[in-house]
């Protein structure tokens, strides 16, 4: 007798899985971060060279270069950027997504080393008088915009424009404001430029006793911003040489991704076609299981805030793979059992049991050897890997245990009893083997 109540309880099933795949797909695609080779933007590979003579670049160096990175790329609103130490003295930086990439290129490498210097270029403070984030961008009383700059130490500001004024008479009498000042830099020398290195050189003709100081420049506001926001990131502690950079075109990269969505719907059409013609009924299950398993792996990389590559949708693609064979290995056993004269409910149970130690030695050494590349590879290599191994384990649950399911509950419903060839197999093979 056939049980329905399996068949309705199937089509239950299906029918969630479609309404939360329906309704949920779209916002969840849009919501993964693409990578640099998916929208374009730039990436630059630095090398770090100590900022003084004698010292040394060590692995805590590179690590607060790195921290001090991450803080610039914030102020782009860079959703996801990638930092890497490379060997002993470089770093990587890849911005998805920047289209003022020369903006970016010189957030990144300034070195913010804010100074307050008498005109002999004798330093009399420096960036670490300042008070963290203590940057902003005002107006003076002709709305001209300058930046504000907030110290530690008010009495200290006092004391540096006291000893200004008892040192010089005017019109030496100035308090010049570097930014990223070098040796053998002169005021003397600025002075007579057109536009000096220095970014202003007020006049003191009193002393200030107070903690906010304002910096003026004939600034445009752009300018105004930029400078607040290099101060705000703090100083790099190493100086950075660029020596390789690559830009991709927003164009390129949407062009690539199309390419490579359209390639993998017609492989993955081609997967599907191929399993519902030679597997029947069972390859629907297939199909089933694949979409679901498509929509868990991109559900789960967006819950994990990952950035999807290309070698990302090669991983997906490769899951993909690793999905359709676990199908393969267990409908081969559940064929394999039909013809040796078993019965339809029999071939199902001892198939399904009969293949999952292979499947799962198959997943355990693809995991090893994404977990090796994820180790010892770096950027778009580790999130292949990291793709990878999402990938597999879904698709062990989805292949394995969602098939067995679904495909359990028609076998069980009994509707299939003595039918072999809805299983691809037909009556004269039987009990062949």
């Amino acid at each position: 007798m056939v049980k329905k109540s399996r068949i309705v309880a199937f089509f239950v099933i299906i029918a969630l899985l479609g309404g939360i795949i329906s309704q949920t797909v779209m916002d969840t695609a849009k919501g993964i971060n693409l990578g640099l080779d998916l929208q374009g933007g730039f990436e630059i590979l630095y090398e770090v060279n100590p900022a003084e003579d004698g010292s040394e670049i060590t692995e805590e160096t590179l690590q607060a270069t790195v921290s001090a990175l991450n803080q610039r790329v914030n102020v782009l609103g860079v959703s996801e950027p990638n930092i890497s130490i490379e060997g002993e003295d470089r770093i990587r930086v890849q911005l998805a997504g920047v289209e003022d990439q020369q903006t970016a290129r010189e957030l990144l490498a300034t070195e913010a080393d804010l100074s307050f210097r008498d005109v002999d270029d004798n330093e009399r403070l420096s960036g670490e008088d300042l008070e963290e984030n203590g940057a902003s961008v005002g107006f003076d009383q002709s709305n001209q915009p300058v930046v504000t700059v907030t110290l530690r130490d008010g009495n200290a500001f006092g004391e540096v424009t006291e000893d200004i004024l008892n040192d010089y008479s005017p019109p030496n009498n100035r308090l010049v404001i570097w930014l990223d000042y070098e040796e053998g830099d002169s005021f003397a020398e600025e002075y007579q430029q057109e536009e000096p290195k220095y970014l202003s050189a007020p006049a003191v003709n009193q002393p200030l006793y107070h903690k906010n100081i304002q910096i003026e420049g004939n600034f445009e506001l752009e300018e105004a911003e930029f400078l607040a926001e290099v101060l705000n990131s703090g100083s790099l502690p190493v100086e950075l040489e660029e020596i390789y950079s690559n830009a991709v075109g927003a164009s390129l990269g949407e062009d690539a991704m199309e390419k490579t969505i359209f390639a993998g719907f017609i492989g993955i059409g081609l997967i599907l076609a191929y399993m519902m013609i030679y597997y029947r009924f069972m390859g629907v299950v297939a199909a089933i299981t694949l979409s679901a398993y498509i929509y868990i792996v991109l559900t789960i990389f967006n819950w994990m805030e990952g950035v999807l590559t290309l070698p990302g949708i090669a991983a997906l693609i490769l899951g993909v793979g690793m999905a359709v064979d676990a199908n393969i290995i267990t409908y081969e056993r559940i064929k394999e059992e039909i013809r040796s004269g078993r019965s339809i409910m029999s071939a199902f149970k001892s198939g399904s049991r009969r293949s999952l130690s292979t499947i799962l030695d198959a997943n355990i050494t693809t995991i090893l050897a994404a977990g090796v590349l994820f180790y010892y590879g770096t950027s778009s290599v580790q999130g292949f890997a990291v793709m990878l191994i999402v990938s597999i384990l879904t698709s062990f649950l989805t292949a394995v245990y969602g098939s067995r399911l679904l495909l359990g509950l028609w076998v069980k419903s009994r509707i299939f009893n003595k039918k072999p060839r809805v299983f691809g197999v037909k009556e004269s093979e039987i009990n062949e083997l």
